[in-house]
This record gives structure tokens, sequence and C-alpha cells, in this order.
């Protein structure tokens, strides 16, 4: 597939860079700033799917990977409103994972953040929490590839949790997701926002 270089899910954007500030405002009325480059998903804006996800994610465990990152908006987050985590990020996106890391450093977040396509990074590694924002964009095979490889990088109980607009791909993922996984659950509906979430039992 041939991407476009200002694409997201592009390794190196060749836009101009342009760094705006994004302020994500959470349900417990606490506000976060972060810095916004170009040339990565949600330039400059606040995202409802993003939000949904911040004020509805199910914590468990410890290990968390914000799979596909961005600059770092999930992950930061909730790790400031869950300072027992352990982040770790990654992002194909090469501007996104260095603004990804200048945003834990602005806030104060020691994170393990790296460059690579989903798993590539992350090939010796298990976690008690996977969360994804697949960028539909790129196609199904994106968010194929991230749902199985996910089941081999998740401890036993293990969960990841996926947010998608249910009527542009999500019925879909939810299904492929328990397809792999056996199972599945809708955790909450906001509007066309769905997340779901899927567990590892053996």
């Amino acid at each position: 597939m041939t991407q476009n270089p200002d694409h997201y899910y592009s390794k190196q954007p060749k836009s101009q860079l342009i760094v705006k500030e994004t302020i994500i405002q959470l349900k417990n009325g606490h506000q976060y700033k972060l810095k916004s480059p170009s040339g990565v998903f949600a330039f400059g804006k606040t995202n409802r799917a993003t939000e949904c996800f911040l004020d509805n994610i199910r914590i468990k465990g410890k290990d968390l990977l914000d799979l596909g990152c961005g600059y770092g908006t999930v992950g930061i987050i909730l790790v400031k409103e869950n300072p027992n985590l352990k982040l770790y990020m990654s992002d194909i996106n090469e501007r996104a994972v260095r603004f990804a890391k200048e945003n834990a450093l602005n806030h104060n977040i020691q994170a393990v953040t790296k460059s690579g396509d989903l798993f590539e990074p992350w090939l010796e590694n298990k976690f008690d929490m996977i969360l994804f924002n697949p960028p539909l964009a790129a196609g199904k095979e994106v968010w194929i590839r991230a749902i199985r490889e996910s089941y081999h990088h998740l401890r036993i109980n293990g969960t990841i949790q996926v947010v998608a607009y249910h009527n542009k791909g999500g019925n879909r993922i939810m299904q492929f997701m328990r397809e792999i996984f056996g199972n599945t659950k809708t955790l909450v509906k906001s509007g066309g926002i769905r997340i779901y979430l899927s567990e590892r039992f053996d």
C-alpha cells in the first residue's frame, strides 16, 4: 500500500513540523496539557474517542502498553491518574515517539518509549494491559495484526482494550477480538464510540 507521507501512521512524516498545545479534560475535572505535533494523530485538538477511552479504561495489573501511542496522551494521563502503573509506549511514527518522550518528561513520567511497527519493539515483552486506538485508515491488516499478536504479548488474565467507532469498523474489530481471545465485552457505549475488552485466560 502506498502511503501519503503526511499520514499519521507513516514512519517519518514529511510535513513541516508545527507544534500546538492540546488540552485534555477528564470527567473527574482533571486537565492535562500536552505538546501536539503536526503529522501525528489528533494534531492540535482533543479527540472524542481518546477522551472516552481515558474516562472508561479498566485498570488491572501494572505493566501498561500504549500501542500506537501518538504523542503519548493515553499512557501519560493514565499513569498520572494511576501512579502505580509502569508505562510502555510505542508508535511507528518517529515524530510521535519523539513527542511522547517529551510529554512524558514534562509530566514527570518514567516510560519505556520505542519506535517501531506494532509489536516489533516488544518481541520479548509481556504486559498486563494493552491499549489500542486502531488507525483504521491504514487498512484492516494493521488492526488484525495488532489484535492477533497482542494475545502473545499479554500475561494470563491480561487485557486488550480497543476504542473504535462501532459503525466505522468497530463491529468487525469486536468480532475479531472474540475470535482470537474467545471473549469480548463492551465496556462503554458513547454515541458511536465503543470500548471493547478481551482477556487472555490461558
